[in-house]
């Protein structure tokens, strides 16, 4: 792992309840088979194809090409838990690739689902940047590989649902207000109705660690790339004002303030930390912090820790497997080291 600052170390815009944005487009290959159909060697062809067409363009050599059955188990779950691969493309192999930009802020996904989904991430609320960025990038893309497209149904895709612009937008919020009053199950099916979806931390059927939530749209065809993102912006607009709202709730009771304070107590001094209860604990003094309860820690540390924590990350780090106990031993002392008073 190089030392180039990664987007996730950073904040951004609106940064007290977004934590980051993220343009998703899946594209495929025309005239050539869906990843399914094709043998491990044309699957490689088709990697070598879109490896060539990202370092022939515009900033290629900021990419690192990495191929998915020469990784290990831990470090393509560490990716995952940085969100810039899926679930199940950690479990793809031969013939499957990544091309990763050094401050992982674009990744491009080959032979998952489809022959390429692209992603950028920002810090914090930024959609019409992370969106101009996945267009400029498919764009020249699309030059050289030349993406299957029908004019009635858009761009084409092995699962339907991605059918037309092959784009999804999301944006992870913090929610911890919303979710101490029991809002989340009216928020999701408000939002079903508007088109869009409230996940936890890891997208479909995963649960919301921390607070923490991913928003995004769920229609692809017969709406625009720019309504979408509009959509999009003017809920989580509306879900900001509301957590926000909940925020001052909390703060009349003094019981919130305390537990905010046992949370940045134990998160330095704990010996043993396990995973869950790490991610309650961050929950709190993120919230603490971005209230202004306690001053003295950047929201950009805490970013950097709810990625670096992960149980992947850690193993990733030291680059070996370790037990649970281990792990939780491991993640006290970076807690301890970056949160020293």
């Amino acid at each position: 792992m190089d030392n180039t600052r990664k987007w996730y170390q950073q904040s951004g815009a609106e940064g007290d309840v977004v934590i980051s944005t993220r343009i998703r487009l899946a594209r495929n290959l025309s005239g050539t088979p869906f990843p399914a159909g094709l043998t491990p060697e044309r699957r490689r062809e088709v990697a070598g194809r879109v490896r060539d067409a990202l370092k022939s363009g515009p900033n290629g050599g900021d990419y690192d090409y990495l191929e998915m059955e020469n990784m290990t188990a831990r470090d393509a779950l560490s990716m995952v838990e940085r969100h810039l691969i899926s679930p199940e493309f950690a479990q793809c192999s031969e013939g499957s690739a990544l091309l990763l930009k050094k401050d992982e802020s674009v990744s491009l996904m080959v032979n998952e689902e489809d022959h390429l989904r692209l992603q950028v991430m920002r810090p914090g609320l930024d959609l019409d940047e992370a969106y101009r960025e996945a267009d400029e990038l498919d764009t020249v893309l699309d030059r050289s590989l030349h993406f299957a497209f029908d004019d009635r149904l858009g761009y084409l895709t092995q699962c339907p649902t991605n059918l037309g612009t092959g784009m999804r937008a999301s944006i992870m919020l913090h929610l911890p207000a919303l979710q101490e009053g029991g809002a989340i199950p009216r928020l999701a099916g408000t939002v079903s109705k508007l088109g869009l979806t409230i996940r936890g931390l890891y997208g479909e059927g995963s649960k919301p660690e921390g607070a923490i939530y991913q928003l995004s749209n769920q229609v692809t065809l017969g709406i625009s790339e720019r309504s979408a993102i509009e959509n999009l912006k003017g809920i989580a607009g509306q879900i900001i004002r509301e957590e926000r709202a909940g925020r001052e709730q909390l703060r009349r009771n003094p019981r919130f303030e305390d537990t905010v304070w046992r949370s940045l107590g134990l998160l330095r001094t704990a010996r043993l930390l396990s995973h869950d209860e790490f991610m309650t604990l961050i929950s709190n003094l993120r919230v603490g912090v971005a209230m202004g309860i306690i001053p003295d820690i950047r929201m950009d540390t805490i970013s950097g820790l709810i990625s670096d924590a992960q149980p992947a990350a850690i193993m990733a780090a030291a680059r070996r497997d370790m037990e649970p106990g281990e792990r939780d031993g491991e993640r006290a002392r970076m807690v301890r080291e970056r949160l020293a008073g």
